[in-house]
């Protein structure tokens, strides 16, 4: 019997305004937390003990399940040195691999490119969302962005659209609004192929919410939505292998304890049906969800938050991953932070290494830009 192997797919979730590592997997038995945490510390009986140091916030509940499945890795401390601490600024570099200087092209971008040299399939990297995250762009990349696939592709089944001849018209009154703004030429041709990547894959995609049928209830949340229109892509086998979204904000200054509680409801409540959709059609074996933040939070509270901090916590979660605990939980010693904060001891560039050779089967040193520390969660 002939065993056809499967494309591995890779799921960005990407926690927009800067998650607070102390409050997601907690330190509940260090005194140096509970002192610099009088106001938004979560009590020991309600953490979700790994072991006796370290707990899951109670609301990622559904997240702990994984865990106790070996579904789960965790990657402590987690970022770069010399953190501008501004979600512009770090997001950009999260998303380029560029620490020194401004990037223009985003590390998923790359990724799409080594996975689809030649462009032939236009879904083969898609965007759950609105607009496009610097991440995916690349010029000469397609990249489909959706942000509601129930009623995407709607333009393509209006009657003035149903030639090829009355596509190209419209595409050509696209290209020309823009002309005066940027320039002609090139550009032109190129937002021209840009808008039909956009229809092409718009007929492809409006047929995976026909084909999908499920028992799984998703929650009426909107990254609920976006893990369920990411299910159902998958499972109409259109052959995408990067899907990127994000959710937030995380950005919890103020009222931390109320937002956070809210935030990773909705997160962990939304990863767990997600998986449980794709088991259920016998669809998971291929694929895996990261989850990274620009930044971690201070460690000391506000009085109702935390502000900008530099070293943060990123996820890895899918059947295939091995679980556990990667790179170091960072000191909370006061003479161990970076200017109040938890001080990165992994660069995230290893991490997305890690990824894109031990999972995706790609080369790193040029979707990263050097040869970073590789972890073996995968």
């Amino acid at each position: 019997m002939t065993v056809t192997r499967k494309d591995p797919v890779l799921v960005v979730l990407q926690l927009t305004g800067a998650n607070d590592p102390l409050n997601t997997i907690v330190p509940y038995n260090n005194p140096y937390y509970r002192d610099n945490r009088p106001n938004v510390g979560i009590p020991e009986d309600q953490v979700l003990k790994i072991d006796d140091q370290l707990g899951f916030n109670p609301n990622l509940a559904p997240v702990k399940d994984l865990w106790d499945q070996g579904k789960v890795a965790i990657i402590h401390g987690i970022g770069y040195e010399n953190s501008p601490r501004s979600h512009f600024r770090s997001m950009d570099i999260w998303h380029t691999c560029e620490p020194d200087k401004v990037g223009t092209e985003g590390w998923v971008g790359r990724v799409i490119r080594d996975l689809d040299p030649v462009g032939e399939n236009v879904l083969k990297g898609i965007n759950f969302g609105q607009g496009l995250p610097r991440a995916l762009a690349l010029k000469g990349v397609p990249v489909t962005s959706v942000s509601d696939l129930a009623s995407y592709g709607v333009l393509t089944d209006l009657p003035v659209v149903d030639s090829q001849a009355e596509r190209d018209r419209m595409l050509d009154i696209f290209a020309r609004i823009y002309a005066p703004t940027i320039g002609t030429g090139p550009v032109m041709d190129y937002l021209s192929q840009t808008g039909r990547n956009v229809l092409d894959g718009a007929d492809i995609l409006k047929t995976a919410p026909q084909q999908y049928s499920s028992t799984v209830e998703y929650a009426d949340t909107p990254i609920a939505k976006a893990l369920r229109s990411v299910a159902q892509v998958h499972l109409a086998d259109l052959g995408t292998q990067v899907f990127y979204t994000q959710h937030g904000s995380f950005d919890t200054h103020f009222n931390q304890m109320p937002q956070h509680t809210r935030l990773w409801t909705d997160v962990s409540a939304a990863i767990s049906d997600f998986f449980a959709d794709l088991r259920e059609h016998d669809a998971a074996d291929n694929v895996i969800m990261m989850l990274f933040t620009e930044f971690g939070r201070r460690v000391k509270d506000n009085g109702t938050g935390t502000d900008h901090g530099a070293g943060g916590i990123s996820f890895v979660i899918g059947d295939p991953i091995k679980g556990g605990m990667y790179s170091t939980y960072p000191s909370l010693k006061p003479e161990d932070l970076s200017q109040g904060d938890l001080a990165p001891n992994y660069d995230f560039r290893g991490f997305y290494a890690s990824i894109i050779e031990r999972w995706l089967g790609l080369d790193s040193v040029p979707i990263v830009g050097g040869t970073f520390e590789q972890i073996s969660f995968v």
